[in-house]
């Protein structure tokens, strides 16, 4: 199956984050990033206008995304604290957001995934996907999280690249995987 891709980068904006059990290290106590995020949206075919995602169907995404991270305190839902953050948050000190599956990079990478995905696939019918996300908490610290689907076809793409190269199918020296 072939696969179109385009990507966008989003500003999530300013974001406070609290890793509790980050005991060893400066991020137990809150401190904050600058995030941004670029995803990868996958399709097989493009539509009408031969466009993989309208980028200008993404505004409500943005939006989204913005209202979870920026100018709020993230904590896990497992923070020992929390009854603290959510006074916190009553008296105005803070804009807390709960994160049910935790904090840290790897996590928000996790949770845009999971947003932009569902976004995708309403604005889309289902003919598109998010292949990968990555969200940089500065220039030098990023994480991704990708689909299960696309590891899969990766997977399957060098299975059947060794069954081919088992079979002796070669060209010149050097058995062709498809995989560029």
């Amino acid at each position: 199956m072939n696969v179109y891709t385009s990507t966008k980068l989003i500003e999530l904006g300013s974001c406070a984050f609290r890793q509790w059990k980050a005991t060893h290290s400066h991020c137990s106590k809150i401190h904050g990033y600058q995030l941004k995020a670029k995803f990868w949206f996958g399709c097989s075919e493009l539509d009408d206008k031969n466009w993989a995602v309208d980028f200008g169907g993404l505004k409500e995404l943005k939006v989204k995304l913005q209202n979870q991270f920026d100018h709020t305190l993230c904590v896990a839902a497992d923070d020992p604290q929390l009854p603290l953050f959510h006074t916190m948050h009553n008296h105005g000190v803070c804009d807390l957001r709960i994160m049910p599956k935790g904090v840290g990079i790897e996590r928000t990478a996790e949770y845009c995934f999971d947003v932009a995905n569902e976004h995708i696939k309403q604005l889309t019918n289902g003919r598109c996907w998010v292949e990968k996300v990555e969200v940089w908490e500065h220039d030098l610290n990023s994480a991704t999280y990708e689909s299960c689907q696309s590891s899969t076809s990766l997977t399957d793409t060098v299975v059947k690249a060794a069954q081919i190269a088992s079979k002796g199918a070669a060209v010149g020296n050097e058995v062709t995987t498809g995989l560029g």
